[in-house]
């Protein structure tokens, strides 16, 4: 009786975060971000103090999810990333707030965003105010990476391109390892676990499991890029091989 009752206030709970998490979208689009564009002079200014305001309102909302009862959360070696300057940030992707749970715990913080996000009538303004890049064609993207990186910024790419599919060999698309070859930038490794499952690609958000999930990101040590530039002359080959090692470290089980 006390597992069906913890259930469905898990449920309830679970539903009321998520309105809050709308509601304070809403509110950061056309509240907050009007009056930072209003107060700030420069487009540089104003991003970094829009990526402060999603850190802040990230962070109240996994606080609020914890202390509902909704799900529970630990960082292993986030102390890492507290000197990070110039540096990929490298996750996967097994659920729908692992974006959440990361930009929580950084004042700044970059993202290469998928196109479609940018359609959404509420999301594109946070995105767009947050100056995240768009992922789009190579050489642009590339340019548009490299100019963040150049100012020591710190840029969080899901190289999975989207949520991990359970059941499947999961598979990285090869745009971060151009990336960090081309722009010759070292890559911090994040690795991001639930147990039991919950936030996946093939459940929706009401489908809450018997126990309480929680949440694991480990903050794992750098990958320096000059190794595998090295190894050839031929950014193309560097970027594949980067590729395949990637694939062995974020997904150890698989390989």
């Amino acid at each position: 009786m006390w597992l069906v009752i913890n259930r469905f206030w898990r449920l309830l709970a679970t539903a009321v975060c998520f309105g809050i998490f709308g509601l304070g979208g809403l509110i950061i689009s056309f509240i907050l971000i009007p009056l930072i564009r209003i107060s700030c002079p420069t487009q540089e200014k104003r991003e970094y103090r829009v990526q402060a305001l999603i850190r802040l309102a990230f962070s109240l909302f996994c606080k609020i999810m914890k202390f509902s009862g909704a799900m529970d959360y630990k960082f292993s070696g986030i102390e890492k990333l507290t000197n990070d300057r110039h540096c990929l940030l490298i996750a996967n992707h097994p659920t729908l707030i692992d974006y959440v749970l990361i930009t929580s715990q950084l004042k700044q913080c970059d993202c290469l965003v998928k196109s479609d996000i940018w359609s959404n009538p509420f999301i594109k303004h946070i995105v767009n105010a947050a100056g995240y890049i768009p992922n789009k064609t190579p050489d642009d993207l590339i340019k548009a990476c490299e100019t963040r990186l150049n100012k020591g910024n710190v840029l969080l790419i899901f190289p999975e391109g989207t949520r991990t599919t359970q059941g499947k060999s999961p598979t990285l698309r090869r745009g971060a390892a151009q990336v960090a070859i081309r722009t010759q930038t070292d890559l911090r490794i994040i690795h991001i676990s639930v147990s039991p499952s919950f936030l996946t690609k093939e459940k929706m958000w009401y489908k809450v499991p018997r126990e309480k999930p929680v949440f694991h990101i480990e903050v794992k040590d750098k990958i320096e890029v000059r190794n595998f530039i090295q190894e050839t002359d031929n950014p193309t080959l560097s970027a594949r091989r980067l590729n395949n090692y990637l694939a062995e470290v974020i997904f150890p089980n698989h390989q």
